[in-house]
């Protein structure tokens, strides 16, 4: 069947070991797995999840695109989220044991579709965006109004410190929507993370998203 997505599974050898689904490119899921390897992380595996298209398939709702030629936001998340859920038990097929649990990670765009898939599916427990896109309008306001599928355990989020000197004025809000999503989540009783990051969007992002992980995965 056509999902729309393909995934490569990086199974631990620890039993029982969470399962981390990584809604990613696969070279950026390597360049993740090997930052992790560096950190000490290897008692989880890893479910990368690729060739999805990012506007249509992470976007919560229609929204105007914010770079030059990338086209609109389509607002397919929620099939999106549909269509991997549905996946879940093939892809923990491929691990020797099940899963102490399955969590939710990505970066960007793919950050933000991580923890709104708090809201519309219920299969994940633990979610980690690194310099998440929760400069998407409405989101903020979503967030802290709408009822969780499943109240998460942990949350961790994190920005860069430069991201909010971007020159576009949609997306300046970055870093202040992230404090104040990371602030209301600990005030749910959350165990929430926050991260600010030195520079620009586009600096590390997989050792970003590899402490993103890291941090999820602990305790």
């Amino acid at each position: 069947m056509d999902r729309g997505f393909d995934y490569r599974v990086f199974p631990s050898r620890a039993p029982g070991a969470p399962l981390v689904v990584f809604l990613a490119d696969h070279g950026e899921g390597e360049q993740v797995l090997s930052a992790l390897a560096e950190l000490g992380a290897l008692d989880l595996s890893l479910a990368v999840i690729g060739g999805f298209d990012w506007n249509r398939d992470l976007s919560p709702w229609p929204a105007p695109g914010v770079m030059k030629g990338g086209g609109d936001f389509a607002g397919g998340a929620d099939d999106f989220l549909d269509r991997l859920t549905a996946a879940l038990p093939e892809i923990a097929a491929a691990l020797p044991q099940a899963p102490a649990y399955m969590a939710l990670a990505g970066y960007s765009l793919a950050g933000l579709c991580a923890v709104y898939a708090a809201y519309r599916a219920d299969a994940f427990t633990r979610f980690a965006s690194a310099s998440g896109s929760f400069w998407y309008p409405g989101f903020l306001d979503f967030a802290r109004t709408q009822p969780f599928r499943r109240v998460p355990e942990r949350v961790y989020v994190s920005v860069g410190d430069r991201e909010a000197r971007t020159r576009n004025p949609r997306m300046q809000p970055v870093e202040e929507n992230t404090r104040q999503l990371a602030a209301w989540y600990a005030e749910q009783g959350i165990e929430t993370c926050f991260e600010l990051n030195p520079g620009n969007h586009f600096q590390d992002p997989a050792g970003r998203m590899a402490r993103g992980i890291l941090w999820m995965v602990q305790g």
